[in-house]
């Protein structure tokens, strides 16, 4: 039994999503002391910071102006997705709805450097599709300019550093992108990337000469992603470095002083560069020292107005997630919060071990096994849990929920089956549409391998995933029946038809691009669809979801929950009329992972 209930689990914080004030001097943050996460400021390191919002719905960004003291933050309501953008202002802590059209969502896309107007991606005009838009920062509602009519999943990576052109992404699949720069005075979108298949454009940042992009891709047949310079006059893309074998992540760019860090992603681990480029050669520059920074895995850089300091979060399996701020040139690095960790001592938590299993043909299955201190040999049951996407990547950051099943005595294994991303384009496409059931099987040779462990009681092996996880926990429940003593299905895919035919509008093109269409696969996506094999299932499965869930609409959950205990299977379900893909709310969170660890402890 565990030394601590799920509600101190869950009250460990994080905080994240940092972003400087044009003072330089301020820092913005989110974090979830309240249950939601919302926005603190301060200006000192680990000093007490003061909220600034104070919501039940969770804000999901917050961006500071370059000029004023004021910031944009994203909220939705009910896990909805449907984003809209506030403006504080941080001197009277006033807040107004800067978009006010709860039917649309909208994606930020930056503060123009003079901090008069801002940009965004909405499908306020058609829900299907994505449209660019620009807001004088005192504006509202139906004020913003529509200034370009899109026809497709469309975001901005930026404005150019003299503010007349605005960097518009398009997504066809999380593997094919393509990049435009669109001129506000004409209207005019510029094709920067034609190409022919599948080609990664992302990470775009404005060269400080506004005379060309830096972004990562896998332009020329690469496996993974390398850093490149594209030349907006002549058309040409020059390599910068490329991630030895590892995707390069992703770029922040101060856009003024050429100042960077990228990431390289080795086995789910962040290895950053900090540097600075040369003002006449776009290709070349300089290094600084790398941060020493604990945890492992890190992100989500902000540079102060200078560039002198940026700001990022840092975390890992012991280590929850705090905001450090690093001196660009000396490397020194310094954590301003102290997200606390509800009084469980920081050394009881458990750190995971890389692992790489063999599957059923040869592929090496990369995961991270984690064992609680006191287990016993041949004794210890398992969570398998798989992550989303499935274009994501499970990697060794901070689990709440992982470290409350450790302290129960279990294992947990986390692998990033074929189709996951981190280890190059070959190995995410090995689960394309007719092959989906080949990252099944690597499941069915992770738990074999489980078996063969000596900690582990082959008798007692759990499967829990999310999203796309889901599905893979159904599917494994009726592809290999015999492996599992239980399975929890979390906002889980239960028919690929069904869930096609109800997703959001504007995701039903991007998802078909990665499971298969309905007009050309339909009868293959039956007959991997859990709901037509759930006569398979033999394991107990708990069914969680939230009501209003626009990626995986909970009627998923009704159908595989109705169909599987009208098999004779024990079925457990759980609906949150309050939340979306997944679970925000704290209360809700610690009801849904009470009833997993008793469900668990009934059947494992």
């Amino acid at each position: 039994m565990s030394r601590y209930e799920i509600e101190r689990y869950l009250n460990i914080r994080s905080a994240y999503g940092a972003s400087f004030g044009p003072d330089g001097e301020r820092l913005s943050f989110l974090m979830d002391t309240t249950g939601t996460s919302q926005v603190w400021t301060f200006t000192d390191p680990q000093e007490w910071p003061e909220q600034r919002t104070f919501y039940d719905e969770r804000v999901t960004f917050a961006s500071w102006s370059p000029e004023r003291p004021e910031l944009i933050f994203g909220m939705d309501e009910g896990g909805n997705e449907r984003a809209q953008l506030y403006r504080l202002d941080a001197e009277t802590g006033e807040i107004e709805n800067l978009t006010a059209m709860p039917d649309a969502k909208h994606r930020w896309g930056g503060w123009s450097h003079d901090g008069d107007r801002f940009a965004f991606a909405s499908n306020r005009r058609d829900e299907s599709v994505f449209d660019i838009y620009v807001q004088d920062r005192d504006a509202t509602g139906d004020e913003a300019k529509l200034v370009y009519e899109g026809d497709g999943w469309l975001s901005l990576a930026g404005w150019s550093p003299d503010d007349s052109r605005l960097l518009v992404s398009q997504a066809y699949s999380n593997f094919d992108q393509d990049l435009y720069v669109l001129d506000l005075e004409t209207e005019e979108l510029e094709h920067l990337t034609p190409h022919d298949g599948d080609v990664r454009y992302g990470s775009a940042s404005w060269a400080p000469d506004g005379e060309g992009i830096y972004l990562v891709t896998d332009e020329g047949d690469a496996d993974t992603l390398y850093l490149a310079y594209l030349d907006l006059e002549t058309g040409d893309l020059e390599t910068v470095t490329r991630g030895e074998g590892w995707n390069v992540d992703g770029i922040a760019l101060d856009d003024e002083t050429g100042r960077f860090v990228y990431s390289r992603n080795v086995e789910g681990y962040t290895e950053l560069t900090v540097g600075e480029f040369d003002e006449d050669e776009p290709t070349v520059f300089e290094t600084f020292p790398e941060p020493d920074l604990p945890g492992g895995v890190a992100g989500g850089v902000s540079f102060d107005p200078d560039a002198e300091r940026f700001a990022l979060s840092t975390t890992g399996d012991a280590v929850n997630t705090n905001v450090f701020v690093v001196d660009v040139e000396s490397g020194a690095a310094e954590q301003w919060t102290r997200a606390p960790t509800a009084g469980i001592p920081q050394e009881t938590f458990d750190e995971s071990d890389l692992v790489h299993v063999k599957s059923f043909d040869g592929l090496e299955v990369p995961g991270f096994l984690t064992l609680p201190d006191d287990h016993e040999e041949g004794n210890t049951p398992v969570i398998v849990d798989i992550h989303g996407g499935p274009e994501s990547q499970r990697r060794p950051s901070f689990s709440s929920v992982k470290q409350y099943f450790l302290d129960r005595g279990y294992a947990y294994f986390e692998p990033n089956v074929r189709g996951s991303a981190g280890y190059g384009a070959d190995y995410a496409a090995l689960d394309d549409v007719e092959k989906r059931m080949d990252s099944v099987a690597d499941i069915e040779a992770c738990v074999e391998w489980l078996q063969d462990h000596p900690a582990i009681d082959p008798d007692r092996i759990a499967a829990k995933g999310g999203s796309y996880g889901g599905f893979m926990v159904l599917a494994a429940l009726t592809e290999y029946p015999d492996l599992w003593a239980a399975g929890i299905d979390v906002v889980g895919i239960a028919n690929f038809v069904t869930f096609l035919e109800n997703t959001g509008d504007w995701r039903r093109e991007l998802r078909e691009a990665e499971y298969g269409s309905l007009e050309e696969d339909r009868e293959f996506l039956e007959e991997i669809s859990p709901t037509n094999n759930v006569e398979n299932i033999d394991a107990p499965l708990f069914v969680l979801h939230g009501e209003n869930d626009p990626r995986v609409p909970v009627g998923e959950a009704e159908q595989i929950a109705d169909q599987a205990e009208a098999q004779g299977v024990p079925v457990r379900k759980l609906i949150f009329d309050d939340e979306g893909h997944g679970f925000s709310k704290l209360e809700n969170r610690i009801e849904a992972y009470t009833e997993i660890a008793d469900f668990l402890d009934e059947h494992v």
